[in-house]
């Protein structure tokens, strides 16, 4: 029995690499921009201040002395989502700079996975911004 040819694979042209290289750039862009409206975005209710998490941290610690040990490790899990809290707080996000790269990628991007006007306003996106990226309604 004759053993099956090895199908040789050609090489991809520069053009073609350049173009996944484009993609991959784009898609960063975007996702890093999307990433930073998800981290931001207005929460309803009152808003938590750095303040407000040192008395809850502080409490429970508190708590923690004589609690039982199903509340200690709730009272430990608490803590731990304040501490995170407070640290996502204190670091800024250049939303600038994100927004500028995503202006970009984003035409460019969004024809190519075919994302309408209207999906990139439901995911948060300002419609100034996507005026700046050349995106429109009609789109």
């Amino acid at each position: 029995m004759p053993s099956p040819k090895k199908r040789t694979k050609s090489p991809m042209s520069k053009e073609h690499k350049d173009a996944l290289a484009q993609g991959r750039e784009e898609g960063r862009a975007v996702r890093r921009y999307l990433e930073a409206l998800e981290l931001h975005k207005p929460r309803r209710g009152r808003k938590r201040t750095p303040e407000s998490i040192q008395r809850q941290l502080a409490a429970i610690e508190e708590n923690l002395a004589n609690a039982d040990p199903l509340s200690r490790v709730q009272l430990i899990q608490q803590r731990m989502d304040l501490h995170r809290e407070l640290e996502a707080k204190s670091q800024t996000v250049d939303l600038t700079a994100l927004e500028a790269d995503f202006v970009d990628a984003a035409k460019g991007y969004g024809q190519r996975k075919g994302i309408s006007y209207a999906a990139w306003r439901e995911a948060g996106v300002d419609a100034a911004v996507l005026k700046k990226a050349g995106i429109s309604r009609s789109e």
